[in-house]
């Protein structure tokens, strides 16, 4: 239909039709119908369309939970790594722990008398009545795992101590899984977007042929572009939401086997994890079907 005709179509139609929003309102809610009805009749293909996203869904709600858990893990390990300072025979702990304290990321400094350290070793080991031959020790706590490194320099350079040790390549390892973790996660959430948008985007493209003619007489009936396309960004909404609810069950397989491993190591599960793991899949899902949807109309109706 070329610019002309439809212009002058659009004049007669109009000249018919009464011009108030609820005109409007009730022209939608046809195509809303309409439309859901095709659902109903294309059952398999939109079977196959809620499958698809439910399994992309699944990847990213087991992928986010993982993530929050192995957060934890390396949380509560870099509570547990401290740095084991043994100072000289005429060091002072006292004053030595004052001014570890004074260094950048030092979160707390734990003194251990060699008095102490003896009277432990002698009870564990029965150790005959010898010359304590023990420094003092103190024990650092660093606030993360990744300021260790800078922290144990500092201690070094301190004249008063005579050695140290630290669990170096545990907190490498921590270091190493908490970056290889979230840099997966935000790889999987790319992709996520990018099939559940193509998916949904096709999804669409489809409905609008199969309405083309009916939306081109909205459009001459003077119906505004944004009652056009709320009917379709619900559908594709619609296929998000339903296919996160089927995600949501494997998903909790995934929460409980986690939760189970937290409880075997005696580590608390992150607060809320589920919550949030369950809101996130939810929303990305009608977020990314109505993204899907939107995306397709701006392409194949131009509205």
């Amino acid at each position: 239909m070329n610019n002309s005709k439809a212009q002058k179509l659009k004049k007669k139609v109009k000249n018919h039709i009464p011009k108030d929003w609820l005109t409007e309102i009730r022209i939608v809610y046809r195509m809303s119908v309409e439309i859901f009805n095709d659902i109903k009749r294309t059952g398999l293909i939109n079977l196959a369309i809620i499958t698809t996203m439910a399994a992309i869904l699944t990847l990213f709600g087991a992928l986010l939970r993982t993530t929050l858990s192995v957060s934890s893990f390396a949380h509560e390990l870099g509570n547990v790594l401290e740095i084991s300072v043994y100072l000289k025979s005429n060091a002072d702990a006292n004053i030595v722990a004052e001014r570890i304290k004074e260094f950048d990321h030092v979160e707390k400094v734990k003194i251990i008398p060699k008095e102490k350290s003896w009277s432990d070793l002698k009870r564990e080991f029965d150790i005959s009545d010898i010359d304590n031959p023990l420094p003092d020790t103190l024990h650092v706590k660093v606030d993360k795992p990744e300021n260790t490194n800078e922290v144990f320099s500092k201690i070094k350079a301190l004249s008063v101590v005579e050695d140290m040790s630290y669990a170096q390549d545990l907190a490498k390892k921590i270091q190493v899984l908490n970056k290889v973790v979230n840099t997966t996660t935000v790889i999987v959430v790319i992709i996520v977007a990018i099939l559940t948008i193509t998916i949904i985007n096709n999804t669409i493209q489809l409905v609008i042929q199969s309405r083309k003619d009916e939306i081109e007489i909205m459009r001459l009936m003077g119906v505004s572009n944004w009652y056009i396309r709320i009917p379709l960004i619900m559908q594709g909404a619609l296929y998000g939401f339903v296919g996160a609810l089927i995600a949501l069950i494997p998903i909790d397989i995934v929460q409980n086997m986690l939760n189970n491993i937290h409880k075997f190591f005696v580590i608390p599960s992150p607060v809320f994890a589920g919550n949030i793991v369950i809101v996130a899949t939810i929303v990305m899902g009608i977020a990314f079907g109505a993204g899907g949807s939107f995306l397709s109309i701006k392409k194949h109706l131009q509205v």
